[in-house]
């Protein structure tokens, strides 16, 4: 709801500050006064058009600030947050900016931010029912959505149901088309994974095998050098019997040297102890020189074998360039690409399975998009009704509004039907959209109806109305304010008028007036007393404040309004 509006800089206004409350709020004054340019400065705090020619001239920018309570949590707020603003206490502070120049600056809550984004929370925020202005029902999803909120808990329940087969119905279809558009890589990756797992499945490789064929294929190559190695060694720790001039060997030194120290040892315990490592030493050398007989007769020349791990180990490098390093990596490959294989091949059946689950869901969706059809047409008809009926209080008793309902092939959010309202200013002319089948006046009349019609099933917190009254007079101006004052019973509700028989039933009234020098000030708007009132509607009646004739008729008028007042007399 808006608290206060400064306006500064804008066509006839210099600097005036608008103290609004809650209920209806009316803003009179005389021809040229500025009433306009209130309505005009709403529009710019909104995201409307920027018009330089409208920035007063001298005045090198025109400036328009608002504060507003948004309720905590809520959309406004949420989106206000997102964009850096600041809300205080529920406070908002909204501030547009147009130079002379045509440039044009918003910011929300302190934060700059583009103007786009002021328009977008104005739909959450305020309903402005100017001749120039874009209206908001004008839209067809507004319009949508408001002849849904009319319908009642009846279409709710339905379109619930909707959207969640609507939602679901996406995500799978996305899904199965994500599949279906795949088909090929799938494949092509199948066949990849599926030759790779058949070459190493076919190579059998053992876990540690390409190790164990390195170390094998060294030994057979040098098989002749270690074996002579080995032989050598042994001879030259042990000796070689078959020789005719033995020589002495190690074996043979080492057991002169323990004979030697044994038979003085027990003379002297230091060399006793030196006589024990001899043994030790001798039992050691003893032993490495069995092992190296051993060793020596079970190296062989083997080219055969040794061909046999060439190409084993060949075939095995060839596969490690592909799938892994060592065997080990290898196998692992293979076991991943199986598990991959799999979901693969699974993935045909799934395609089948979301195939039938997108078939059920169309047939849910359709169902209850049919449903949705029947309750918005049987809304309609009733919307049509009682906005018509409006109208005939309002100075308009040969229009007729209708909404038109056309279902498409489509499914969308919430369903198949685009909605649109319809109007048919005089008898026997075709239904024309709104903006095309009535004039500014005319417009803001329809629009005062459908409000009322729709009261309590639209959200938007403020209503602005700028010439609702246009064109009419008498009993058809006192409709009009009592229907301004019921819709002011459930929202704030900010009129520009001329019509005395309209501010009457304001709980708050406005009037702006010019200074000697034509401008509209600080103190140039003014919120009236009981008396100031009934000064003001007899200026409006008689053209005079001080008629007596006129100052009883306004007592009339406030008298027969005060029933109808959202806040009894302000």
């Amino acid at each position: 709801m808006l608290e206060e509006v400064r306006i500064q800089g804008l066509g006839v206004i210099d600097d005036a500050v608008l103290e609004l409350s809650p209920g209806l709020t009316v803003v009179t004054g005389e021809t040229g006064a500025g009433k306009t340019m209130v309505v005009t400065g709403l529009g710019l705090l909104f995201g409307g058009r920027a018009d330089p020619q409208r920035v007063r001239p001298g005045a090198g920018r025109a400036v328009v600030e608002g504060r507003l309570t948004v309720p905590e949590g809520g959309r406004v707020a949420t989106r206000v947050l997102e964009a850096g603003g600041d809300i205080d206490d529920d406070v908002l502070i909204l501030n547009r900016t147009v130079s002379a120049e045509g440039r044009s600056r918003a910011t929300l809550g302190g934060r700059s931010a583009p103007v786009s984004l002021l328009a977008y929370l104005a739909d959450d925020l305020v309903a402005v029912h100017g001749q120039s202005d874009q209206q908001r029902l004008l839209r067809a999803e507004r319009q949508r959505s408001s002849l849904d909120r009319f319908a009642g808990d009846d279409l709710v329940k339905v379109l619930k149901r909707y959207s969640v087969a609507y939602r679901r119905h996406r995500e799978v279809a996305a899904e199965l088309e994500e599949l279906v558009e795949r088909a090929r890589e799938r494949a092509q990756e199948a066949d990849l994974l599926r030759f790779g797992v058949e070459e190493i499945t076919a190579a059998e490789p053992v876990p540690g095998e390409d190790a164990e064929l390195s170390a094998e294929e060294t030994r057979l190559a040098h098989a002749d050098g270690l074996r002579v190695a080995s032989t050598t060694a042994h001879e030259a720790l042990t000796g070689d019997p078959a020789a005719a001039d033995v020589q002495a060997d190690v074996v043979g030194l080492l057991s002169a040297a323990r004979q030697a120290v044994a038979s003085v040892s027990e003379h002297d315990e230091d060399l006793a102890s030196i006589g024990s490592r001899l043994d030790e030493a001798s039992y050691i050398i003893t032993d490495a020189a069995t092992e190296l007989a051993s060793y020596a007769e079970s190296v062989e020349a083997d080219p055969a074998r040794l061909a046999v791990v060439q190409e084993r180990r060949a075939l095995l490098t060839q596969l490690a360039r592909k799938y892994g390093e060592t065997t080990d990596e290898m196998l692992a490959w293979a076991e991943n690409a199986s598990a991959r294989l799999s979901e693969l091949d699974g993935d045909d059946e799934r395609i089948e399975e979301l195939r039938a689950e997108v078939e059920e869901l169309a047939a849910d969706m359709a169902e209850a998009a049919g449903e949705l059809t029947e309750i918005r047409e049987a809304a309609a008809e009733r919307f049509g009704e009682a906005v018509t009926e409006e109208l005939t209080a309002l100075a308009m008793p040969h229009a007729r509004v209708s909404v038109r309902i056309t279902t498409g092939e489509e499914f969308g959010p919430h369903g198949r039907d685009e909605v649109e309202l319809l109007l048919a200013p005089h008898p026997g002319s075709a239904p024309l959209p709104l903006h095309k089948g009535a004039s500014g006046g005319e417009l803001s009349r329809v629009m005062l109806a459908i409000e009322v019609v729709f009261a309590g099933a639209d959200p938007v917190p403020t209503f602005v109305f700028d010439e609702v009254d246009a064109g009419v007079g008498g009993k058809a101006a006192v409709e009009i304010g009592r229907r301004l004052a019921r819709l002011a019973r459930r929202a704030q509700v900010i009129v520009v008028t001329h019509l005395p028989q309209v501010a009457a039933f304001a709980d708050a009234h406005l009037v702006v007036e010019k200074s000697t020098e034509g401008l509209v000030t600080e103190s140039g708007v003014v919120r009236l007393d009981r008396d100031g009132r009934v000064r003001e509607l007899s200026r409006m009646l008689a053209g005079l404040e001080d008629s007596e004739l006129g100052r009883a008729h306004a007592e009339e008028l406030l008298g027969n309004a005060d029933p109808d007042r959202a806040y009894p007399r302000a």
